[in-house]
């Protein structure tokens, strides 16, 4: 995940865009001491629900920051992505083995998804 963040913050700082403050949602599969420190480190808030990893007792020492609904709003959205993702069966199974040419088919997927709901409107 730190690779990750690294790139985000790379990106974000070369667009001009300040992400001090701004809340980094993830799944529980992400919530560790080094994952939560290396997104606070970067200026960002984690909002990650606590894994119980088979635990019958709650953790002991201070409770993590987490809001349910900052993380079913991300939750949500993301589902619905895939599931319109989803509907391009060429992209359901993945038939190319060019890398680059599986990506350029995501992005014209993505471009179509996005002129369907703008032209909605």
């Amino acid at each position: 995940m730190v690779p990750a963040l690294t790139g985000l913050t790379t990106i974000a700082k070369s667009i001009g865009l300040d992400l001090q403050g701004s809340i980094a949602s993830f799944d529980g599969v992400y919530d560790s001491k080094a994952n939560r420190k290396a997104i606070f480190n970067r200026g960002l808030v984690p909002n990650i629900p606590e894994n119980r990893r088979g635990r019958k007792k709650t953790k002991r020492g201070r409770k993590m920051l987490f809001d349910a609904d900052i993380f079913q709003e991300r939750f949500c959205t993301i589902e619905r992505v895939f599931a319109w993702e989803d509907k391009f069966r060429r992209l359901l199974l993945r038939f190319e083995r060019i890398s680059s040419l599986h990506y350029a088919l995501k992005t014209l997927a993505y471009t179509m998804i996005n002129l369907r709901n703008f032209c909605r409107g």
